[in-house]
């Protein structure tokens, strides 16, 4: 899969996941803008020790202008954008138990992340992409949403709806000659998915293991291939399509 000179932008690429993700296209030769509503300078300087060219903005995904901004700056940079991640999203420490307890400004915040946020840089990456009637847009959903898991009522709503949007998105951009896909993770071992709730989290974890046919814990790095072949030329006949990374604990 050859990502030489792509300019990919990825949203919350401070750390975790979307830093992860950062660092194989680095590794591919890919140019990079990595955002985040945190500092994500770190990612961005990891990037260029990698000897891949990288920028990184503050951006709140939440707010059109600062994503049209961040888009602009990419395309001054490079004059083009070939692949956006959409990863930003709400989760880390969010509540976990009865839908009817759900604070309701935290439900109002991960709706404006993790769906607001997609439409957003979305959209701020169409024009771009549209100009050159190439492009590839990533987004991350859950298999909480295919699973309908309980207790965690409004992360798992933001992540259908993103799975949603990833089918009506391609149907709309393929004429612009812009491909949409969807990655489709399990429960993930790293910080984000601890946080909050560290007293029961490897309690989990080994539950989820023990559901997956490859019988172990997911990790950030097992996401980086269906990540760089949606954004690689070898799928460039796909579109609409939600791959699940989870060690075949749901097959959908």
């Amino acid at each position: 899969m050859s990502l030489e000179g792509k300019v990919v932008v990825i949203t919350g690429a401070a750390r975790g996941i979307g830093a992860e993700y950062a660092r194989a296209f680095a590794e591919r030769g890919a140019r990079l803008m990595v955002a985040d509503v945190v500092d994500p300078t770190v990612t961005a300087q990891h990037a260029r020790g990698l000897g891949a060219e990288a920028m990184s903005v503050i951006t709140d995904v939440r707010c059109r202008d600062q994503a049209d901004a961040m888009i602009a700056a990419t395309v001054r940079r490079w004059g083009h954008v070939d692949v956006l991640v959409n990863n930003a999203a709400r989760y880390a420490g969010l509540y976990r138990g009865p839908l009817q307890d759900i604070p309701a400004d935290e439900w109002d915040e991960v709706m404006a992340v993790n769906v607001r946020g997609v439409w957003n840089m979305s959209a701020a990456a169409l024009a771009p992409m549209s100009d050159r009637r190439s492009g590839a847009i990533i987004n991350i959903s859950s298999t909480t949403a295919l699973k309908g898991t309980p207790g965690n009522l409004h992360y798992v709503a933001s992540k259908g709806a993103v799975t949603a949007m990833t089918r009506a998105m391609a149907r709309e951009v393929g004429t612009f000659g812009v491909r949409v896909n969807c990655v489709t993770p399990g429960l993930v071992d790293n910080e984000a998915s601890r946080q909050g709730h560290e007293h029961d989290f490897a309690e989990r974890a080994v539950a989820r293991a023990q559901e997956r046919s490859l019988a172990r814990n997911m990790f950030p790095s097992d996401l980086v291939g269906a990540v760089l072949f949606l954004a690689s030329d070898a799928s460039a006949f796909i579109t609409g399509q939600s791959l699940t990374v989870d060690g075949g604990a749901v097959m959908a």
